[in-house]
């Protein structure tokens, strides 16, 4: 009977020992896969997993489980819920000796078939992101409108455009791409085999913004090269041979302006109207062939793996701007300058067209539409909080553009105070002479900074003729151009790598590799570029940036808030949000992307029609005789093209949907990309969400989970039979 009693107790030790061993695993599996998710989202280390998609933490229930891969017995299905079986002490045993091998030697795991690239750490990610949203247009384009639109008043309809339409789009992007793990073609396909064509019409105008958009980096190569010249070249008016055989200054550049004659004359070569293109300009030609190499030399290993690259043209802008900031505060007349920026003028808040203004820079600035933010976010762990990324890169983005708008507008001042000092000296002198009243020079401080230019003119001519009167002008221009120069290719970039996912998710060629893609974009689009190295070249440039880069994209963002609210459903959305970053996304969220944010959109879009319909749209021809430029009308041919350039991108919208009813697949199905979805249940604790009534009268979501089309309905919530019981 003792030897009974010892036995049973030893029994019960045995098994007690057991379940202490088996809980014991399984709470150590669980902080392991945590770890591994921590670490994934902190970057990767010493063999430890790599920062994105191929990080083994991440094996989808789509893909072979680790218990089969380490041949333990069957896999479960991923079709239902997940039943784990009473590990036995063998498999306990195997799973134990597999892990204390894994911490020695590098892992074998097998990886999935459709293995992306992913960034190296978190850092590389959000300053490539902030690189590529971070661009040219917050430098000279934001300031402009500005001080146009009233001023300290426009920030007020600049920052709701913001919440209303920016952020909510920049977020579902980010948010998409992540979750679906393509790009932009591969990510709308996915939502629906009708919607394929958003992707495409996305990558067209990525295409063509790149296009016009590396022409911008040429002339600032131009610039950069002659920046080391002394004196400056467009220092001084030129002198000219005249027939006589005597040299005198360059009557065209006296009476416009040394920068004016240099930019036009020298740089652009321009010809009077878009239907002279007149001559070759070989300057700008050199200059587009060696801006494009850059281009693809920086992105042949993939915009992942370019981590230096991106550090350096990610940062070096922000250095630039901090050193002219403390240059340009410590010139005479820069505080006039911010105080004009800033100054609100109240009553323009009332006009449309501001809040149109507000809206369309909010848009482009932060790079929406191009399939470049899906794209990055596409190469992120399945765990990565893009909701905190969403917020990081649209505040740094518009606290660059008014940082940018503070030094741009000092140096402005400056110019502005030394143009009206030398009007005052000018003027004294005259009545000193007894000069008649109707001779005397008006000087208005106020009109001289307002004369402040858009686009490239504020940098190619205004911000130059500054940098003349700086001390050392010469380093003054090399760090001002190189600042363009690392602005404009770290957002080429992004709307490159939008067009290279595409089409390597597409599948279009199956065996050729990304990089020999990439060169094959570079090298299309230098060719084609070549429109812009003729004297009608910066028309050319002016008509694709006002019609090829602007309503397509406002059409595709709609598109893409319909497709994730009315197709995708935005239940699960916020499901597959709160699955990757172990929160669910708020009310205000989801109102955005269902109703307002598409409502403003199309407004912004019906009233940019309404605008170019009354109004009509021209464009600044060069004056030889008078050194300015004059508003001239587009001819029908420039109308044609420009309608065009839109169409070619937006009918792939409707065209993908009808070729999809008639049984056409123009983008080939695929199988969806592998997500640990069950690992990342296990590790946020998260249990499935109960709508609220709030959330069923706003978004029509039915008792099955499904949503509807239809309107909101504000009706009393049905209770189930046994909740009445």
């Amino acid at each position: 009977m003792a030897n009974t009693a010892h036995l049973f107790r030893r029994q019960s030790s045995r098994d007690l020992l057991q379940q202490a061993t088996v809980r014991s695993l399984d709470e150590l599996e669980l902080r392991e896969l945590r770890s591994r998710l921590v670490r994934a989202e902190n970057g990767s280390h010493r063999n430890a997993p790599v920062y994105g998609a191929t990080n083994q933490a991440f094996i989808s229930d789509d893909d072979p489980p680790m218990a089969q891969i380490l041949d333990l017995g069957p896999a479960s299905s991923s079709a239902g819920p997940r039943h784990h079986p009473a590990p036995t002490a063998t498999t306990r045993k195997l799973a134990m000796q597999a892990s204390i091998v894994s911490q020695h030697e590098p892992a074998i795991v097998e990886k999935p078939e459709d293995e992306r690239e992913s960034w190296d750490s978190k850092w590389t990610f959000l300053l490539a992101t902030i690189g590529y949203a971070v661009g040219l247009g917050n430098v000279w384009r934001f300031p402009y409108l500005a001080q146009k639109n009233g001023g300290g008043a426009f920030l007020v309809p600049y920052f709701i455009m913001l919440l209303l339409q920016g952020l909510p789009i920049f977020y579902l992007e980010l948010a998409i791409g992540q979750r679906l793990r393509k790009g932009a073609i591969g990510v709308w396909h996915e939502v629906s085999a009708y919607l394929g064509g958003i992707g495409i019409s996305s990558a067209f105008v990525s295409y063509i913004v790149a296009l016009y958009y590396n022409t911008i980096i040429a002339w600032c190569l131009i610039y950069l090269l002659h920046s080391f010249e002394s004196p400056l070249p467009w220092a001084d008016c030129p002198k000219r041979l005249f027939a006589n055989f005597t040299y005198d200054v360059e009557p065209e550049c006296v009476v416009s302006s040394p920068t004016k004659y240099y930019w036009y004359r020298e740089t652009l070569q321009v010809s009077h109207s878009v239907d002279e293109p007149e001559q070759i300009n070989y300057t700008v030609a050199m200059a587009l062939i060696t801006a494009w190499s850059l281009v693809y030399l920086c992105m042949v290993q993939g915009i992942t793996e370019s981590s230096k690259i991106v550090y350096v043209t990610a940062i070096f802008p922000y250095v630039v701007l901090v050193i002219f900031f403390f240059r340009g505060i410590t010139l005479k007349g820069a505080l006039d300058g911010i105080a004009h920026l800033f100054t609100p003028r109240w009553e323009s808040i009332l006009e449309p067209v501001v809040w149109l203004e507000a809206g369309t820079q909010i848009f482009f600035s932060l790079g929406l539409a191009f399939g470049g933010l899906i794209a990055f976010s596409s190469y992120n762990p399945a765990n990565n909080n893009c909701y905190r990324d969403a917020l990081v890169v649209s505040i740094t983005n518009c606290s660059t553009s008014m940082f940018a708008g503070v030094v741009v507008f000092s140096v402005i001042g400056f110019k502005a105070t030394s143009i009206y000092d030398s009007c005052v000296a000018e003027r004294t002198e005259m009545v000193r002479l007894n000069k008649s009243s109707e001779l005397l020079p008006v000087c208005d401080l106020q009109k001289e900074l307002e004369n402040s230019a858009s686009g490239t003119g504020l940098a190619f001519i205004i911000f130059t003729e500054a940098i003349n009167q700086f001390p050392a002008a010469q380093l003054w221009a090399v760090l001002f151009f190189l600042m363009l120069f690392t602005l404009g290719i770290d957002s080429q970039f992004g709307t490159l790598e939008g067009v290279s996912t595409s089409l390597m998710d597409m599948k279009l060629f199956p065996n050729v590799p990304k990089e020999m893609i990439t060169g094959f974009l570079c090298v299309s689009c230098c060719v084609i570029s070549m429109c812009f190295a003729n004297g009608a070249g910066s028309y050319i440039f002016q008509l694709m940036d006002s019609f090829a880069g602007s309503y397509t994209l406002l059409i595709i963002a709609f598109f893409e808030c319909i497709g994730v609210s009315y197709i995708y459903g935005i239940k699960r959305f916020a499901d597959d949000i709160e699955l990757m970053t172990g929160s669910r996304p708020g009310l205000y969220w989801m109102l955005c992307w269902k109703y307002i944010s598409p409502i403003a959109m199309l407004t912004i879009l019906v009233a940019s029609f309404l605008e170019l319909a009354s109004e009509g749209s021209s464009y600044p021809g060069w004056n030889a005789l008078t050194g300015t430029t004059d508003r001239l009308e587009w001819p029908h041919w420039c109308i044609v093209v420009a309608i065009l350039l839109i169409l070619v991108s937006i009918l792939w919208i409707p065209g993908v949907a009808i070729l999809r009813l008639c049984g056409i697949n123009v983008i080939e199905d695929s199988e969806p990309a592998w997500f640990p979805s069950a690992e990342l249940r296990d590790v946020h604790g998260i249990v499935p969400h109960e709508p609220t009534d709030i959330e069923i009268s706003l978004f029509c979501i039915r008792a099955d989970g499904s949503e509807g089309l239809c309107c909101p309905t504000y009706g009393p919530r049905e209770q189930p039979l046994d909740e009445e019981e």
